[in-house]
Formats: C-alpha cells, structure tokens, sequence
C-alpha cells in the first residue's frame, strides 16, 4: 500500500488529524518507533499504566501497515487485547523494532513529498504551504518524533505500539 493511500485511509478514519498527526504517521512508517524507547524498564511501565488506562475508544481495525517498504505496522492495543493478544509479546516486538530498525531520513522525505502532494491535489485539508512552514523547523532539529496533537489525543484516543510486521506470531 503506498504512503499516500495510508494517509487518505486515516484521514477517512480520523478526518479531524492535524499536521503533526500526519508528521507522526510519516515519522512511524519510515523511522519505526526508534524515539520511544528510553529502556526495557520505562517500554514496560508504559504500556502496562496505558493499558490500565485507555478505556474506551474509537473503533479501530486491529492493525495500520503503515509502509510495504518498511514493514512498519500500529497494533492498535483494544482490538489486540479483545482478540487475545499477548501484552508481553507485543512489548517484545516492540522493544525489537526500536533496538533492530534503522530508520531512513530519505523514506521520510519521500513520504513527506508525497503528503505534499496530496495537498497540492486537495485531497487533504491542508496546503503545500502549511505544510513547508511545519516541516522546514522540523528538518533543522533532524526530524525528531512528535506527539499526537491535542486534538487527534482528545478525539481519538490513540493506544497502539509501532512495530516491524514480522515480529509479533499472530501477523
């Protein structure tokens, strides 16, 4: 599936996303999830206090594959734990995604160009310019991971781990 049909999917599905939403999927598809792991101990709390705490949400199919060239996929954590899903084996798949995939600062920008294009065609809700003037104090900082906006976090409820499709059993 190319990028910018994984954009118009989530745009269909949470059509309130802002640009830091759409930076944040881009970032996920070409980088993994690199920039969430501090240490196993901190990856662990995480996602015990988060599954303790997401209630209800929106609902989501269990899996995005936010990129073919990547393998990249958001398991979305209430569809994953009401079909049975192990928490200790998604933190592992997890934990190995940040610690083995290498993120590709050109996949990114590839991907990002084509968000521009789908701006440019109208077919997102923001423009070529709006979205320059996000990414250009983004590019100087070496494209660091973002949070969800606000907005995205209060509507949607995100609860999903990013990991590399091969290494949970159950895909």
């Amino acid at each position: 599936m190319p990028v910018e049909s994984t954009l118009l999917a989530h745009f269909t599905r949470y059509p309130a996303m802002q640009l830091a939403d759409v930076y944040k999927l881009i970032h996920q598809a070409a980088m993994g999830s690199e920039h969430a792991i501090r240490d196993e101990q901190s990856a662990r709390s995480w996602m015990t206090r988060e599954l303790a705490e997401m209630g209800e949400g929106p609902v989501e199919p269990l899996l995005d594959l936010l990129s073919d060239e990547t393998g990249i996929i958001r398991v979305h954590l209430r569809p994953y734990i009401a079909s049975g899903g192990d928490p200790v084996q998604l933190l592992g798949a997890f934990i190995s995604t940040a610690n083995q995939h290498k993120g590709q600062i050109g996949l990114f920008e590839t991907y990002w160009q084509a968000a521009v294009s789908l701006a440019e065609g109208a077919q997102i809700p923001f423009s070529s310019d709006e979205m320059r003037s996000f990414i250009v104090p983004l590019a100087a900082q070496g494209f660091p991971a973002v949070h969800h906006s606000s907005e995205y976090q209060k509507l949607y409820r995100p609860a999903y781990r990013v990991v590399q499709s091969g290494l949970l059993e159950m895909f």
